[in-house]
């Protein structure tokens, strides 16, 4: 068996992770379409 599968230095679940930077990447570009659509909205 390999030395890094014996000594793995996280436990969690790689889905919960996935996750997370799903919905942080989601955000930050509904952030950056609803600034848009303001600017438009102003202009």
């Amino acid at each position: 068996m390999n030395e890094f599968e014996q000594n793995v230095q996280s436990k969690r679940n790689d889905a919960i992770d996935a996750g997370m930077g799903f919905v942080v990447s989601f955000v930050f570009f509904s952030l950056i379409f609803i600034i848009a659509v303001v600017v438009d909205f102003i202009a």
